[in-house]
């Protein structure tokens, strides 16, 4: 009997945490990876704004008539909100992250609740616009995210290049043939845990290189 118990509750935070997000995952039909389009590619960003980083890809962008989407941390935007500004003023979409770089494992629901709608209100605030997508930070879920978050469309992606790392990163797929359709993650800042802080400087290099010579349009996410 006390075997069981003990077992139980190990396997608690287990279901609410992984258990979770590989369920939303594989089942939740509202969850978007890809948007069905022809000679169009989807560009996203999460952990910014940076103070640096930012700005140098809204340039970037901006020389290459690209927009993209940019899943952004609250504290940040509430420091920097000029730059949220620009990025509306250029055509680019802005979605929820978290308020802090916080994994939804961590977060019980009523923090969960609070981390979007702080963030929310922050995007409201610097640009006039309500947000309606979210981005959990690792693309991480727990039992009440589906419920928390069921008026935002939730995105994923079908491409991941491991580019918060300066070194041992996937980069280089960048410039191996993407599919129409596909959303790629990249990040725009470094300073998350687990990140290099000069991580983005290799991501806006191998960026230019693939806005010089691809042929697809690459645009920020449809709202």
């Amino acid at each position: 009997m006390r075997k069981t118990t003990i077992a139980s509750l190990l396997a608690l935070p287990i279901a609410y945490s992984v258990g979770a997000t590989l369920f939303e995952r594989l089942y939740n039909p509202r969850i978007i990876r890809n948007i069905p389009t022809h000679n169009t590619i989807y560009l996203t960003f999460d952990d910014g704004p940076h103070p640096v980083y930012t700005p140098a890809l809204l340039d970037l962008l901006k020389k290459y008539d690209a927009t993209a989407t940019f899943f952004v941390v609250g504290e940040l935007a509430e420091k920097y909100p000029h730059i949220l500004q620009r990025m509306v003023k250029e055509g680019h979409t802005i979605g929820i992250h978290h308020y802090t770089h916080t994994s939804s494992w961590q977060l019980t629901p009523y923090q969960l609740q609070r981390q979007i709608e702080k963030t929310a209100q922050v995007i409201e605030q610097a640009t006039t616009i309500v947000p309606i997508l979210y981005r959990p930070p690792w693309g991480h879920f727990n039992l009440a995210t589906r419920q928390i978050a069921k008026k935002y469309d939730v995105i994923l992606w079908s491409h991941i290049f491991k580019d918060w790392k300066l070194h041992d990163n996937h980069l280089a797929q960048l410039h191996e043939p993407i599919e129409d359709g596909a959303i790629l993650l990249l990040h725009d800042n470094g300073d998350t845990k687990g990140a290099d802080q000069q991580a983005p400087e290799s991501m806006l290099l191998q960026l230019k290189r693939f806005l010089t010579s691809t042929t697809q349009k690459c645009r920020a996410i449809p709202v």
